[in-house]
C-alpha cells in the first residue's frame, strides 16, 4: 500500500516535469529510483514514460548523451591501454549548461536526496567499463583515476603512484648525488624532457630515475635521500639508502632484481613498499675522512681525538636552531705532517666537513686539536637506518 502511494506520487511529479520538459528514460527514472529504492534509472523512466503514455524525446537535460556513452567508453578503453590496474574510478567533466539544467528542475520540483546527472554518467561509464577490462571500480585510491572531458571530448588517466626503496653503492669519484632540472620546466616536466624533469642521467638521482622509469614506465620519479655526499665521495657496503616515489607508472608490479648495473653506480635491494615514511628517518653513518691540518700534526694534540668518543656534537643552522648528534665511535691514522684520517660512526646530519673545520659545530676537530683543519674528502662504508 505504502509503495502504491509512492508510486502514485511519482507518476504524479512526473506528469508534471514532462508538460515542461522532455526528458530521457536515464534523467526522469534518476529523479525517482532512491526514493522507489530501485537500481535502474533508464528502466524506470521507461516505465513511467509507459504509464504517463510520453514518449522519450531529445532530453532537456543531457541531450540524450547516454545514447553516445559507447563514443566515451572507446574513449575510456584506448586511454588506459597498457596500464597495470586492479582497481579504477570514472570522473567526469560535463558542460556547465547540462549541470545547470539538472540543478535547475531538481530546484524547481523540490527533488531532493537525488543523484546528480554527473553522477548518474560516471556510475555508468563506470559499470559498462568494468564489464569490459573485467577490472573493478572503486572509490578510494583507485589504481587508475579515469576522468572523461565531455566539453573536449578526450580522456584523461591518473596513475597512482607506487613507491619503493632501495640502495645505491657508488665507487667511481666526480658522481653529483642531485641530477640538475631541465633548463626549460625546473624540473616540472615538458616536452623537451620527456615530461622527466631532467634532461642529462649523469649523477646518482638520474641513473636511478633513468632505471625507474624505463622500469616502471613512468613519467617522473622523485627521491628521498637518507643523508647525502659530495660529488667526490664513494659510497661503498651495503650502499646509501633511498626512497623513490614513482609517478602515473603504466606497470605497477614489474619484477625488480636484487642487484642492478645503473651506468656508474649499483642498485640493491630495490623493493615496492606501500608508503614512504613521513618527516626525518634516523639514521648512523660509518665514514672515512681525509684532513688536512695547517701546521704540522702534533701527535699529543691529535690524540685529544679519543676524548670525542660517544660524546655528543651541537649543530648550530643559520636559523639559529641548535641540533644534537651523537658520535658513536671515533679514531685516527695519521698518514703525513699535515694529513691524517679520520674513521667515524656517527649520527646522520651530521656536516663532516663543517665539524672539521669548526663552522658552528662544537665540539670540531679544529679546535679540539688546535690545528686548523679542512675535511679533503669523505667516504661513506656504511649507512644504517636505526629503527
Amino acid at each position: 500500500m505504502k509503495q502504491n502511494k509512492k508510486i502514485a506520487s511519482v507518476l504524479d511529479i512526473s506528469q508534471k516535469i514532462l508538460k515542461e520538459y522532455n526528458l530521457c528514460d536515464n534523467c526522469l527514472g534518476r529523479l525517482f529510483a532512491k526514493k522507489l529504492g530501485l537500481a535502474s534509472n533508464k528502466k524506470l523512466g521507461q516505465r513511467i514514460h509507459k504509464s504517463l503514455k510520453k514518449k522519450s524525446t531529445k532530453c532537456h537535460i543531457c541531450k540524450n548523451i547516454f545514447e553516445n556513452l559507447h563514443f566515451y567508453l572507446a574513449k575510456i578503453q584506448e586511454s588506459s591501454s597498457g596500464y597495470d590496474f586492479k582497481t579504477f574510478l570514472v570522473g567526469a567533466t560535463l558542460k556547465p549548461s547540462v549541470l545547470d539544467r539538472d540543478d535547475h528542475i531538481r530546484s524547481q520540483f523540490q527533488m531532493r536526496g537525488v543523484d546528480s546527472i554527473k553522477t548518474n554518467i560516471t556510475r555508468e561509464l563506470a559499470k559498462q567499463f568494468a564489464k569490459k577490462a573485467k577490472k573493478r571500480s572503486q572509490q578510494l585510491e583507485p589504481d587508475l583515476t579515469i576522468t572523461v572531458d565531455f566539453k573536449t571530448e578526450s580522456c584523461g588517466v591518473y596513475s597512482k603512484p607506487v613507491f619503493a626503496f632501495g640502495r645505491y653503492v657508488k665507487k667511481t669519484r666526480d658522481i653529483p648525488q642531485k641530477q640538475k632540472p631541465c633548463g626549460n620546466c625546473l624540473g616540472k616536466g615538458c616536452v623537451t624532457c620527456n615530461r622527466h624533469g631532467m634532461v642529462e642521467f649523469d649523477s646518482v638521482e638520474g641513473m636511478i630515475c633513468k632505471y625507474l622509469f624505463e622500469k616502471f614506465e613512468a613519467p617522473q620519479v622523485k627521491i628521498t635521500w637518507i643523508g647525502g655526499e659530495d660529488s667526490t665521495s664513494l659510497v661503498l657496503g651495503t650502499g646509501r639508502p633511498f626512497f623513490a616515489k614513482i609517478a602515473s607508472p603504466k606497470k605497477r608490479n614489474p619484477k625488480l632484481p636484487k642487484k642492478v648495473k645503473a651506468d656508474k653506480i649499483t642498485i640493491a635491494c630495490l623493493k615496492q613498499i606501500g608508503k614512504i615514511p613521513t618527516g626525518p628517518v634516523p639514521f648512523v653513518s660509518k665514514a672515512t675522512l681525509l684532513v688536512s691540518t695547517e701546521n704540522p700534526i702534533q701527535q699529543e694534540e691529535i690524540e685529544k681525538i679519543e676524548q670525542l668518543n660517544k660524546s655528543t656534537i651541537a649543530i648550530y643552522e643559520s636559523s639559529g636552531k641548535r641540533v644534537e648528534k651523537s658520535i658513536h665511535a671515533i679514531r685516527y691514522k695519521v698518514k703525513s705532517e699535515n694529513l691524517f684520517y679520520l674513521f667515524l660512526k656517527i649520527d646522520g646530519g651530521v656536516p663532516l666537513k663543517r665539524f672539521i673545520g669548526g663552522d658552528n659545530v662544537f665540539p670540531n676537530i679544529s679546535d679540539f686539536i688546535s690545528n686548523k683543519s679542512k675535511c679533503e674528502t669523505f667516504d661513506f662504508e656504511e649507512v644504517k637506518i636505526v629503527n
